[in-house]
């Protein structure tokens, strides 16, 4: 008779909300609205579905952490270290990314309308299917980033600096303003795009795409 042996995977560790900041700490699921955890270290943790409303955590580590479907309404990011970290699928209407370095991040399917990304790195970075309306790129580095299938409506991208491809296939550019931007090696762009979008004559774009007659736009 062969014996058999099963391997059964660990269960996953529980949150401990009652635990002080640090890297690698589970705070899933938990509540920690209106807190002041500025210069933390969140290397690594887990904050999925958590709910940071209102919460400044600015200048802490949240290298490879991860936000999956956290609430981050109004919190504050700036000068964060997000290399890599997970933001995809948060809800974070009007929170504040400024000068974040967040290279290789995921904001996949994230609502992040009205948001500021002033200065922030985001070279790698994938909004794909994020909701962007309004969101500020002004002095952010968007090398690599991608925007697949994202709304970027009345989103400003006009002081944005990269080199290379930028994705925009599928991206929904109303109002999108690209005024003296380089994408002649965007991927993905197509007229009708271009179309809605506001750009200028300093506007660069990929082979094959023209300046509509209704460029420039008034300033909204």
């Amino acid at each position: 008779m062969v014996e058999l042996t099963l391997f059964v995977s660990p269960p996953a560790l529980a949150a401990d909300c009652g635990s002080t900041t640090a890297a690698g700490v589970n705070w899933s699921e938990c509540t920690k609205r209106n807190l002041m955890l500025q210069g933390s270290d969140f290397q690594g943790a887990n904050l999925g579905d958590a709910d940071l409303s209102l919460t400044n955590l600015s200048h802490t580590n949240l290298t490879g952490a991860n936000f999956e479907k956290a609430t981050l309404v109004r919190a504050w990011f700036t000068g964060a270290q997000a290399g890599k970290a997970n933001f995809s699928k948060i809800e974070a209407y009007r929170s504040g990314f400024e000068n974040v370095f967040a290279e290789g991040a995921s904001f996949a399917g994230a609502e992040l309308q009205r948001s500021n990304f002033n200065g922030a790195k985001l070279s790698g970075a994938n909004f794909e299917k994020a909701e962007l309306g309004r969101a500020s790129f002004d002095r952010a580095v968007l090398t690599g980033a991608r925007f697949s299938l994202a709304n970027l409506s009345r989103a400003d991208l006009s002081e944005a600096t990269f080199e290379g491809p930028v994705a925009f296939d599928r991206a929904f550019m109303f109002l999108t303003r690209i005024e003296g931007l380089d994408l002649s090696a965007a991927t993905g762009l197509e007229q009708a795009q271009v179309d809605l979008a506001c750009g200028d004559a300093k506007t660069k774009l990929p082979a094959g795409l023209s300046a509509p007659t209704s460029w420039p736009c008034e300033s909204d």
